[in-house]
């Protein structure tokens, strides 16, 4: 059945026209009069509802029921990515979303080829979010993981999670030596050249594990589902 999120309050009763942007969705997916679809807002659980009308220009639902879903993992894991190029960038927020992450912290580090200010950073970061919205539309997620605003490497660094990884194919330890249990974890992921050197010293004294994947050296967009895919099936709910 379509999902659909909604920045707003929802409750049983309710009627209203969709905003724009997800009642062009709507009509994009043909949907009529009388069809049922599932909205969500982010803040727990999801709600039936149906469509009442289908007009030129807008489409009109009413809320049926709530159904207490809880979708969510049990992990609360950040991902501190440094931003990668455009179309790398995306795919990481999409599988990741996907996967339960919590929130992504996007950092500018010394290797990064992208460098975002002002405008085009604000530009970016709705661009991002909106991607975390449709992958939670798609995958079945009651809550949207958040995008937060793009900081330098070293402020990222400040994270109080249980555990603090950093991945880096000359990695201290292997997956198979991680704690036995977790119930926050924030990752540090490079971008496409990697972390620098020095970076990297500064994460090992903030508290950063470095983890080595594998024999083989990832794509900086492969890690991201990787490292997501491995913590929530060691302590989350894949």
């Amino acid at each position: 059945m379509p999902r659909f999120f909604l920045d707003m309050p929802l409750a049983a009763g309710l009627g209203f026209n969709l905003p724009e942007s997800v009642a062009r969705h709507v009509q994009v997916l043909r949907l009529q009069s009388d069809d049922d679809i599932i909205l969500f807002n982010g803040q727990g659980g999801e709600y039936a509802a149906r469509v009442t009308e289908m007009g030129k220009r807008h489409v009109s639902v009413e809320v049926l029921t709530w159904d207490e879903q809880d979708r969510e993992s049990p992990l609360d894991l950040t991902l501190i990515q440094a931003i990668s190029s455009s179309d790398r960038m995306d795919y990481t927020i999409q599988k990741a979303s996907e996967l339960g992450v919590s929130r992504i912290q996007p950092v500018i580090s010394e290797y990064c080829q992208q460098r975002l200010s002002g405008e085009r950073a604000e530009k970016r970061l709705a661009h991002w979010q909106a991607i975390a919205v449709s992958a939670c539309e798609q995958c079945g997620r009651t809550r949207v993981p958040t995008i937060l605003p793009a900081i330098k490497f070293e402020q990222a660094l400040a994270q109080t999670a249980e555990l603090k990884l950093l991945l880096s194919p000359i990695g201290a330890i292997r997956q198979s030596e991680l704690p036995a249990s977790a119930r926050s974890a924030a990752v540090l992921i490079g971008p496409e050249g990697g972390f620098s050197a020095t970076e990297e010293a500064l994460a090992v004294t903030a508290g950063y594990t470095p983890l080595i994947l594998g024999p083989r050296i990832f794509r900086t967009e492969t890690v991201a589902p990787v490292i997501s895919a491995i913590l929530q099936s060691r302590y989350g709910d894949l």
